[in-house]
């Protein structure tokens, strides 16, 4: 087994396990989604550590506790603790009000509250501390996401020497609406204190060059390829694009199990003699799903022929509910489908729309992956958007078509074989629905067969391999990899998210 050089500390805004309140103890389940797939193994293999917010507001001594027994000697997690406020201000505030809208092109969405920036540097110090408190000059740190843009910073200040990376799995915007940002000075030369940094496209790479250039003109860019050489003064650092993948093997296998299949046995008699189509995303504005659902109606309208001979089933996830923009999203999303639904429903036990406003179990995601003839994937921005090649991996049986928006990070990779879009163009979009119905089945075969190889072979083990080769630190230990049983990757996971 080959040995990491350095022992990886990886910080991230949540741990990888859920904590729950039994009684007056704690308990501490692991969580679900590809990163914690693939890093879990390298941080139980090297002895590593986690360090992430616990979920919770306040403090609580048994929760360490419960961290502490689901480590089991081999890795730890560290929790760190948020009062309300700060999960308000930083949280809810500068992340989701702030850096979320920005960098998915949404500028107009953004409430620049002064004391959201205040409350994302205090919270960010904390996570520094944390792993500063952990962390020795043989440690490798790898930073994860847009809550924690400053983390690599403040562990400069605290007098950290050793390697740490960062890694933004949403869009970087470009230029001019990054210089929208009123602390974009701050944030471009906090993220030029990582010694490497790591974005989903080349096109975000791109995007943060520019930027980098346009705020410190002293900076000189040197190299083509995967990962270039920046240098800022004295100051040099690798700025690289790495896609992240998903568990391909975990997936796939959950899809071809008999529990499954049963489910979608089940699914095809309730809805039968009919072309299932599936939308499934976590309840955001990112995500397109009004439009989707107008350029559904534009093709029922257009194209008569496809009335009663499909079916779109739209799950949406809830998530990030007491922000007034998600209800009202959610109240604009049931009232689309509601007229949908009263407009072209027929007699015969056909209704054009399901409409689903729940988590899934991992069961549930399989067979629903696995029945649908058509994806419909169509954000309006998206870093990745895993849940295209959870699908691609999904269909076993290959007779399928995904559409995908072109702003998704994942169309880069499946161009080849998804039908993509302007999620913006409502008729392109239907014409797209009627072209995938009609579809014949050698070339439905053709191009999920080539997205499936593509998704198989730059999986999440894939990524992090690629990421720790940039980060000159040898790749994951042997073994470690996809597992040959189906694991539960896929239960009450947050949908299109990397994490």
């Amino acid at each position: 087994m080959a040995q990491l050089a350095h022992r990886p500390i990886v910080v991230s805004n949540r741990l990888p396990y859920v904590i729950q309140r039994e009684g007056e103890r704690y308990r501490a389940v692991p969580g679900s989604g590809g990163l914690i797939a693939a890093l879990l193994p390298v941080l139980r293999g090297m002895g590593g550590a986690w360090v992430g917010w616990s979920g919770m507001a306040g403090e609580d001594p048994g929760l360490q506790q419960a961290l502490d027994e689901a480590g089991d000697g081999r890795f730890s997690m560290h929790a760190i603790m948020l009062s309300k406020e700060e999960v308000d201000q930083f949280y809810h505030g500068f992340a989701n009000e702030i850096i979320w809208p920005l960098f998915h092109d949404l500028a107009s969405l953004c409430n620049f509250v002064p004391a959201y920036w205040q409350a994302y540097l205090q919270v960010n110090r904390r996570y520094a501390r944390a792993v500063f408190e952990q962390a020795g000059e043989c440690s490798f740190v790898w930073v994860h996401d847009y809550q924690l843009m400053h983390v690599g910073a403040e562990l400069r200040r605290l007098g950290h020497t050793g390697p740490v990376a960062y890694f933004l799995h949403i869009p970087f915007p470009p230029v001019d609406l990054f210089l929208q940002l009123p602390w974009r000075r701050a944030i471009v030369r906090a993220l030029a204190d990582y010694d490497l940094l790591g974005f989903q496209t080349l096109r975000d790479r791109r995007n943060f060059l520019q930027c980098l250039q346009a705020l410190i003109p002293e900076t000189s860019i040197a190299g083509r390829g995967q990962v270039v050489q920046v240098r800022i003064g004295e100051r040099r650092l690798r700025v690289g694009h790495f896609p992240i993948g998903i568990d391909y093997a975990g997936v796939a296998g959950a899809a071809a199990s008999e529990a499954v299949a049963e489910r979608v046995r089940e699914l095809h008699k309730l809805l039968p003699d009919r072309t299932l189509i599936l939308g499934i995303d976590r309840l955001d504005y990112t995500k397109g799903i009004p439009l989707r659902l107008h350029a559904f109606r534009n093709a029922l309208e257009r194209y008569p022929e496809l009335r009663t001979k499909v079916t779109l089933i739209q799950v949406v996830v809830p998530s990030r509910e007491p922000i007034p923009s998600y209800h009202d999203l959610r109240l604009q999303i049931e009232q689309i489908i509601g007229r949908i639904n009263g407009e072209f429903t027929a007699p015969g036990n056909w209704v054009p729309i399901h409409y689903v406003f729940r988590s899934l179990d991992h069961l549930e995601l399989s067979a629903y992956y696995r029945a649908a003839g058509i994806a419909l994937v169509t954000p309006l921005k998206d870093g990745m958007n895993l849940v295209a090649k959870e699908y691609c991996a999904a269909s076993i049986e290959e007779d399928c078509v995904l559409i995908l928006s072109e702003f998704a990070g994942a169309a880069a990779q499946l161009r080849g074989g998804a039908l993509l879009v302007n999620p913006y163009d409502i008729e392109g979009t239907a014409d797209a629905i009627q072209r995938a119905v009609r579809m014949d089945r050698a070339e439905r075969l053709r191009r999920m067969r080539k997205m499936r190889r593509d998704a198989q072979r730059r999986d999440v083990f894939w990524w992090v391999d690629s990421f720790l080769k940039a980060a000159e630190l040898p790749e994951a230990p042997a073994g470690i990899g996809p597992t040959p049983t189906p694991h539960p990757a896929l239960a009450n996971q947050r949908v299109g998210g990397a994490f």
